[in-house]
């Protein structure tokens, strides 16, 4: 029986990059996005002719009941989740200092970064570890997928920051709290990725690039990020739970 990946913000950007190394990995995938599924069809589509079976599961991990629609249709469609992939998560709409920004802003970022992951995970946390109770051959994990920010500060956009510091401790959480059912729990910490929401900033990270802000001076992909999963989910970190692993290009090496 093949495995499923539930990802959330699967169906674009650095979601769609793992989405596509898991299909490739032969993982059935149950895509979330906030698009219809119209919209995300073509993503779908691509995704179906890796060999993957692909349910589309819409809604805002940032909605209680949104989250609770979508654990049901994957569960309804392929029975288990083996892989959690908690991707989604957004930037705030207007770029503001921490001196100036504002509740709404932070409130948003917070709600859909931070808050909807982590009653997400614990949801999906309860059914991975009741099927390993009922059968201890089932093999589950979760991955949280950060960012740089959750270490670097950018003060013109702090919630976004504390957003993915907070998800880093989640990550730490779960990892301590899934350790008595074996079901490990990873990071992966991208950092400038190339997507939708860093192209509105390519001029600034492309001058970035030319100046050394990273040993590898080029823009990660979501493909790079894909990799890491995949690797994650064969099994060759079988004794490294709660372990964030960096896909920065070398960019937060201290160097003299």
């Amino acid at each position: 029986m093949k495995k499923t990946a539930l990802i959330t913000g699967g169906s674009r950007g650095i979601g769609f990059g793992i989405a596509r190394a898991l299909a490739k990995e032969g993982y059935n995938l149950a895509i979330n996005g906030v698009r219809d599924e119209a919209g995300a069809a073509a993503a779908l589509n691509e995704l179906r002719e890796l060999g993957a079976e692909v349910a589309y599961c819409q809604g805002s991990i940032a909605d209680a009941a949104d989250r609770e629609a979508i654990i049901e249709k994957a569960y309804s469609v392929f029975g288990q989740i083996n892989l959690l992939v908690n991707n989604a998560g957004i930037a705030p709409r207007v770029r503001l200092d921490v001196l100036e920004t504002t509740i709404g802003n932070y409130r948003e970022v917070m709600t859909t970064n931070l808050e909807g992951p982590f009653f997400f995970t614990q949801a999906i946390g309860k059914r991975m570890a009741a099927a390993k109770q009922d059968n201890h051959a089932f093999e589950a994990a979760i991955i949280f997928v950060t960012s740089i920010s959750a270490t670097v500060a950018s003060v013109n956009r702090g919630e976004y920051c504390i957003s993915k510091a907070g998800l880093a401790m989640t990550n730490l959480l779960f990892a301590v709290r899934m350790a008595e059912y074996n079901i490990p729990v990873y990071e992966i910490r991208p950092g400038i990725i190339a997507t939708d929401m860093t192209s509105k900033v390519q001029e600034k990270y492309d001058n970035l690039f030319q100046s050394g802000i990273a040993l590898q001076p080029r823009w990660g992909t979501p493909e790079d990020v894909g990799k890491a999963v995949a690797s994650l989910t064969r099994g060759d970190f079988p004794y490294s739970t709660g372990q964030v692993i960096g896909v920065d290009g070398g960019m937060l090496i201290d160097r003299l």
